[in-house]
């Protein structure tokens, strides 16, 4: 595959962008180092300005892959697990944890921290999270965590195999999201991240951040409580991925609670069907977290947001509000 130039009505030229994941196996990716020489030239001679400016989330990569790769040295936790961990719940470094607090994974503080301490709505209003000095005592902290009892059975796991990692993640208990292993292997795969776990895909890592910017995943569809969705990445919109579904962005729209002009969050659910009336078991409240709306919540669980709204008539859709799920 490569990217075909075509004119658009101006006649400048377009191109098309391809999946790294379809062009070349992560498992194999040293072999294909030719091909991807190739890619290159052709980028550059059709459009030498064709690389896009770093999102956050490059740049978040950028400066904190080395770090990952020392912990996973380390301590055995794969890269990619720690960076896309950190890119989604720091927001690329820039949630009020992160910027205030230099939390970058969302650690509570629980019993046995004596550091410092900041509040935060979470799954309860005012929750306590810890407090850093720097990033890398969240990273080292992180790490730290993670080599826990209740995460012993992660590290039978091969390093390379950041799909289980994510899924033992979730079911170890680190978030309560329904859906977090889907988040984090979908960052996983938009942005090539488990080329940092091994020393191959780290030697080719300046070509794959090279083209990275002009790749786009594509969206794997992901069941849940038996509905299906994708997970949305920067710059997604109702209309692109109706588009990609052959769907009507209406209709999209409407299976998702959006109105006109409601933009999707990275990361956030989008399901191609009906969602459902009620919460899962075991889930009968939930607070509203900072960056979250009763919209978001009732993405999460995949709950139509008006029978949310019908257990909770006087509810304020802000930050640190209890909702009534059942």
């Amino acid at each position: 595959m490569s990217p075909v130039g075509r004119k658009d009505l101006s006649g400048n030229h377009k191109y098309e962008k391809i999946n790294l994941l379809n062009f070349a196996s992560h498992n194999n990716i040293e072999t294909m180092k030719p091909a991807f020489i190739i890619l290159i030239f052709i980028i550059l001679t059709l459009s030498p300005s064709a690389v896009m400016a770093s999102d956050p989330y490059e740049e978040y990569i950028e400066r904190y892959c080395a770090l990952a790769i020392e912990h996973q040295d380390e301590f055995g936790i794969p890269a990619s697990i720690t960076l896309a961990q950190g890119l989604l719940e720091s927001a690329a470094g820039r949630s009020t944890l992160a910027s205030k607090a230099n939390n970058h994974f969302g650690i509570k503080c629980h019993n046995e921290w004596k550091g410092k301490s900041i509040k935060r709505n979470d799954d309860a209003p005012d929750e306590c999270f810890r407090k850093y000095n720097t990033v890398e005592e969240s990273f080292r902290d992180h790490s730290l965590f993670l080599r826990r009892t209740r995460y012993s059975k992660l590290f039978s796991l091969d390093v390379t195999d950041y799909q289980n990692w994510a899924k033992g993640l979730r079911e170890c208990g680190y978030a309560t999201d329904p859906n977090y292993a889907a988040r984090l292997i979908t960052i996983i795969e938009r942005y090539s991240l488990y080329t940092y776990d091994t020393e191959s895909g780290r030697n080719a890592e300046e070509t794959v951040a090279f083209i990275r910017d002009m790749l786009v995943s594509s969206h794997p569809v992901r069941r849940s409580r038996g509905l299906h969705y994708v997970v949305a990445t920067p710059g997604d919109t109702y209309a692109s991925i109706a588009k990609e579904f052959n769907l009507k962005a209406k209709k999209l729209m409407k299976y998702n609670d959006a109105g006109k002009d409601h933009e999707i969050k990275p990361w956030e659910e989008v399901y191609l069907e009906e969602k459902l009336e009620d919460a899962p078991e075991g889930i009968a409240t939930v607070t509203i977290g900072e960056g979250e709306s009763l919209h978001s919540v009732a993405q999460r669980y995949g709950i139509k947001v008006k029978a949310i709204r019908e257990l909770n008539k006087k509810a304020k859709d802000e930050p640190g509000t209890i909702l009534r799920l059942r």
